[in-house]
């Protein structure tokens, strides 16, 4: 069995979702300056998250989970993911109930970071993903991972895929993913129809 392992944010959602989400705290522009940094690897995502965890977590999480439920997708991605169900996977160290709506939306699995609930039901941090490690799942049972993301942690999830692509439909794609990547693709119509001919 081929699997497809995708990058949520800036490669099915056609907006990066925490800076959407810092928008009820009055502080977008500063998450989005973070988040900038995250992307093009200045700032460990490690650490970056842990940060905006720490910023985001206040928020009720059913607000969030309201937020993101309006989160736009690129529908032609969403399509090939609702279709392939079986063959694909989501990738992304965002949190797990934060993304839920979006994960039931595709109908797919997915790796995340992973988070408890305390007492208030607040989501608590347990453990950020690593995106390499998930590649490394992946393949204890296909018979070849293709990998599809743009930013710089991306860069573990190529290393460890069969196959890789850079996906420039939101963000153009950092130049440590350009230089690792099989392949370099600006739209969704393009990369649906090069996911259907691998």
């Amino acid at each position: 069995m081929k699997a497809f392992a995708f990058d949520l944010d800036g490669t099915i959602t056609k907006v990066e979702t925490l800076p959407l989400l810092a928008k009820e705290l009055g502080f977008a522009d500063e998450m989005k300056f973070l988040t900038d940094l995250t992307l093009s690897g200045r700032i460990s995502f490690e650490k970056s998250f842990q940060m905006r965890y720490l910023m985001l977590r206040n928020i009720p999480l059913k607000r969030i989970q309201e937020i993101m439920s309006g989160v736009a997708l690129d529908e032609e991605i969403a399509a090939f993911i609702r279709e392939h169900k079986e063959n694909c996977f989501i990738v992304t160290g965002n949190l797990d109930c934060w993304i839920a709506p979006i994960i039931a939306k595709l109908g797919c699995k997915s790796f995340s970071s992973t988070s408890v609930l305390d007492e208030r039901n607040i989501p608590v941090l347990d453990k950020i993903l690593d995106k390499g490690r998930a590649i490394c799942e992946l393949k204890k049972f296909s018979s070849k991972v293709i990998a599809i993301g743009e930013s710089f942690n991306d860069v573990s999830m190529f290393k460890a895929a069969d196959i890789s692509i850079a996906y420039g439909g939101v963000h153009k794609p950092v130049s440590e993913v350009i230089s690792i990547a099989n392949y370099v693709i600006f739209d969704g119509d393009s990369l649906c129809n090069l996911l259907k001919a691998l």
